[in-house]
């Protein structure tokens, strides 16, 4: 393992707009949490507590099933109506990628917030972070393409699309996210081995479950490359301080790039906020002048909010599933298998 450097205090600050959003974010989803728990335990208490409605933000931590919707949605023309919002939502985070980089990365996800917060207290208990060696990092960084890979070839390849259909018509996918909530209520032996081995590692490597296990945030990588923006720097004005470089979270050599075109970059803009000279900026190769600093985190949140507003107003983000369903579905959760 190879030490880098401890930083100067005012290269460690990512924008306070960016750190706002994303703990304010990270609450929303922990307010979603529990109002999901109260909903199920409403159902688990056989009426014994009050009854709340279904928060229909949970469904963005159903993925995989959010990419079984999309096939069946681009091959049927069809919705799923049991978890509807899975699908707006991957929907609006792969826009996002496309218009906006891997903005949702650094700007929203919950995961990746906390993340950013372990390496950065790792820092203030270590003194540093570590970086991989160079021949096992590249290797590394493959595995969430890999394990991208493995499901798209499983839903999107393999799997036919009546298979596709009966799945999201099962049980198990109604309640798929009951029992997503017992994962994190009532973690296995196992799960809480493989998250305390990750919370401790990215404790010493930054971002090291985004940098090299979240297949999510490859597949947003990916699609990062054909978005308009990008971080560029001006050579005339640039004296190859490194600042941007040290800054930035995803390890970039920023300041030998003309333009970053990296899939790692997520448009969290540390560097252009760590340069002394103004001489980087988030733009496109279109505009002649460099945009303000506050357009990128507004057409984040535009993006973010338009998405899930167009599913609430097409009629696609709160489940069909109904009361009686529900009673009848969740006691029986631990007994429904795939």
């Amino acid at each position: 393992m190879n030490p880098t450097f401890p930083r100067p205090a005012a290269l460690n600050r990512p924008s306070r707009w960016r750190q706002l959003i994303q703990w304010l974010f990270l609450l929303w989803i922990l307010w979603l949490g529990w109002r999901f728990g109260q909903f199920v335990g409403h159902f688990t208490s056989q009426g014994a507590t009050a009854f709340v409605p279904r928060p229909a933000g949970v469904d963005g931590f159903l993925p995989i099933g959010g990419l079984a919707s999309l096939k069946l949605w681009l091959l049927r023309g069809e919705i799923d109506p049991s978890h509807p919002a899975a699908l707006v939502l991957l929907l609006t985070f792969l826009a996002m990628s496309l218009l906006a980089k891997k903005s949702f990365c650094s700007w929203l996800c919950p995961v990746g917030t906390l993340s950013e917060g372990a390496w950065k207290l790792g820092r203030k208990l270590l003194g540093r972070n570590w970086r991989m060696w160079r021949w096992l990092d590249i290797p590394l960084r493959g595995l969430k393409y890999a394990l991208l890979g493995f499901f798209v070839k499983i839903l999107l390849l393999d799997m036919p699309s009546f298979a596709i259909a009966s799945f999201l018509q099962s049980p198990y996918w109604a309640i798929s996210d009951v029992k997503m909530l017992r994962f994190f209520t009532a973690p296995s032996s196992l799960t809480l081995t493989v998250v305390g081995v990750a919370t401790l590692l990215s404790l010493v490597y930054q971002n090291f479950w985004c940098r090299y296990l979240c297949p999510y945030g490859a597949l947003l990588g990916l699609i990062s490359l054909l978005s308009p923006f990008k971080i560029r720097r001006e050579r005339h004005s640039c004296t190859s301080c490194q600042r941007c470089s040290a800054a930035c979270p995803a390890l970039l050599p920023v300041h030998r790039l003309d333009t970053v075109m990296s899939v790692e970059c997520t448009g969290c803009l540390t560097c252009v906020d760590s340069c002394p000279h103004g001489s980087l900026r988030m733009g496109t190769l279109i505009e002649r002048k460099p945009l303000p600093r506050w357009v990128f985190p507004l057409l984040v949140l535009v993006l973010y909010s338009g998405g899930v507003s167009l599913g609430m107003v097409s009629g696609h983000w709160h489940s069909s599933l109904e009361y009686s369903d529900y009673l009848r579905l969740i006691p029986l959760a631990d007994r429904i298998g795939h």
